[in-house]
């Protein structure tokens, strides 16, 4: 017999959104400031909602319509708390999701950290994470430098403000000038990445020269566009 379709299980890296309240007015606004700041980056990404820290209704309905208003895709809810919820949010038309858990003390959420405060001129010390950053974790550095000691791995996510330096091997997703700082570099001892992005400028790992995959690479902004050499050592 041919085979029409095969469904088959699979892995995929999404972006999260975590919610800390109900007003869909302000989660909107910040996600059409994302998209402006980085569009070739988060227009029409895939997106999961993360709802919870919400301790009150939610309309889905509402909710999905800002986030495609916004220029994003949503894709499933996660962290609902009852079957009323997940019944709500279905008939809105989401997937109902597990959510990953992030690494312990550090902020899991890239698009929705505290949406009323403001980002700190001011750099913040550099966050160094000593042990390996497992699949489905995602760590973001605000407003400063990341340095991951060790490996990363498929499916997690690391981004930073800043530069990130990464002294195992990044086989996940790595993410500088996640505010659209156009000085970020990206530094890693062993390049075998799902993503790279700078500012909003990103590879896919289709994307990357074969020369340069599992080297140490150095990765920036030149004239707009993602430039790769070699890290001299």
């Amino acid at each position: 017999m041919t085979k029409i379709a095969e469904l088959k299980g699979s892995s995929f890296t999404l972006s999260a959104l975590h919610l800390v309240d109900n007003d869909i007015s302000k989660v909107t606004n910040q996600l059409k400031d994302k998209v402006e700041l980085a569009p070739n980056f988060f227009a029409s990404a895939p997106i999961v909602i993360d709802i919870s820290q919400v301790n009150t209704d939610i309309n889905f309905e509402q909710l999905k319509a800002g986030i495609i208003d916004a220029g994003m895709i949503p894709v499933g809810i996660g962290g609902c708390k009852n079957k009323t919820q997940q019944t709500q949010a279905k008939a809105a038309g989401f997937a109902i999701m597990n959510a990953a858990r992030p690494v312990k003390d550090e902020p899991s959420e890239f698009l929705a950290e505290t949406l009323d405060t403001p980002v700190n001129t001011d750099k913040e010390p550099t966050l160094i994470i000593r042990t390996p950053v497992r699949s489905g974790q995602q760590i973001y550095a605000r407003n400063r430098d990341l340095v991951i000691l060790s490996n990363v791995s498929a499916g997690a996510e690391i981004l930073s403000d800043g530069c990130i330096h990464i002294y195992g091997t990044l086989r996940g997703r790595a993410i500088a000038g996640a505010s659209g700082e156009k000085s970020a570099t990206i530094f890693c001892q062993n390049l075998q990445s799902e993503l790279i992005s700078v500012a909003g400028n990103y590879w896919l790992s289709d994307n990357i020269q074969e020369e340069f995959w599992g080297k140490g690479v150095v990765i920036s902004l030149e004239d707009n566009n993602l430039s790769i050499e070699h890290l001299a050592l």
